[in-house]
């Protein structure tokens, strides 16, 4: 039976749900994030500050010098995970088979269904209409025959749209897709495709399996398969990760130990954000920090902990940072489960960043 698979993403979630919450910020540019003052950084916007060049991640200060009108907003963790269970219990209505990526996106897998005369995109269109209606707030979906597609789809009529990914119709999709669109690609693996002479997936197709595995070792099978617009990986309830990190690769290289602790709030609150869509029977056993600098070279630091928190991190990313001080390209946080996986099971460690949109 041919999949169908649903991207749920909720559109400039943190800031929706202030702006909901605040009708006179109606029209303004928003952002949650930290104080310019404590050397802060954004969390998310919406798309009145975007025109402004204002984006996650970003330094609050320069957010606020790019828009002088910006209404900066603190985080309310409690009030988005109250709205992230709502919309979850909307997506309850539809299927059971529901893969949490974090508070304001997951996957659904509809196959099968018979619901809407099993129609995915109508199913799409219906939560779409329901989480607008009573939580107030729109949501952008991506439909198609797996999870990869299905997440680039959703992205293609944000926000408060949804665009659909036929079976018939995967195969010149992804092949017009730029490379830099694939999960894992990077600015610097961006940057070796291009030496390649491969800037979409029709082009990395062309080139042989061999020649990828010798310019880009273990990450050209995988790769390869993204072109062809194959990713097997099923949607689960319950991941059995042992593992959930995020990271961020700058376009910027971090000059020093100073502004890397300045990037920390961000991570920090997007891990927080994963973590909170993960199974409660997860017990977090240690955390670590992950830094790449600008030679290549990769350290990761760890330390027992229940229930991380800033200081832990900050410690642990001075720890990393002083086996190197170098300027830094990549910075990951994460944390590790107490082992309930499968034995043999292997499982990824770092997931793709993501910036709450």
């Amino acid at each position: 039976m041919q999949r169908k698979i649903i991207h749920c993403d909720c559109d400039c979630f943190y800031a929706a749900v202030e702006v909901r919450d605040r009708p006179d910020l109606a029209g303004r540019p928003v952002a949650v994030g930290g104080t310019p003052e404590r050397r802060g950084v954004i969390a998310t916007c919406n798309y009145e500050a975007r025109r402004y060049g204002v984006h996650s991640a970003m330094p609050s200060s320069h957010a606020v010098r790019a828009c002088p009108d910006l209404v900066l907003l603190r985080p309310d963790m409690d009030k988005y995970r109250e709205v992230s269970r709502s919309v979850f219990g909307i997506f309850k209505r539809f299927t059971d088979r529901i893969e949490p990526l974090s508070l304001d996106e997951g996957y659904l897998d509809v196959t099968g269904s018979e619901l809407l005369h099993g129609s995915a995109t109508l199913i799409a269109q219906a939560i779409r209409n329901s989480v607008r209606r009573e939580l107030g707030i729109t949501i952008s979906a991506g439909i198609a025959p797996n999870k990869f597609l299905a997440k680039i789809a959703s992205d293609w009529n944000k926000p408060d749209g949804q665009f659909v990914v036929r079976p018939e119709d995967v195969d010149a999709f992804v092949a017009a897709l730029p490379v830099k669109r694939l999960p894992g690609v990077g600015p610097a693996m961006t940057a070796r495709l291009a030496a390649l002479g491969i800037e979409t997936c029709a082009d990395l197709r062309r080139v042989d399996l061999v020649t990828l595995h010798q310019k880009l070792g273990s990450a050209a099978q995988r790769l390869r398969e993204l072109a062809n617009g194959e990713d097997p990986r099923q949607v689960s309830a319950r991941s059995g990760r042992k593992s959930v990190s995020v990271e961020t690769t700058y376009a910027e290289d971090k000059p020093n130990l100073a502004a890397c602790q300045r990037a920390l709030e961000e991570l920090e609150v997007r891990l927080k954000e994963r973590l909170a869509g993960m199974d409660p029977d997860d017990r977090i056993r240690s955390c670590f920090v992950k830094v790449r600098f600008d030679d290549f070279t990769t350290t990761t630091a760890e330390r027992a902990a229940q229930e991380p928190g800033g200081e832990d991190f900050a410690a642990l990313l001075e720890s990393a940072w002083s086996r190197g001080e170098r300027p830094v390209r990549l910075l990951g946080l994460g944390v590790h489960f107490s082992n309930r996986s499968a034995p043999g099971e292997q499982l990824e460690l770092f997931d793709a960043a993501r910036s709450t949109d």
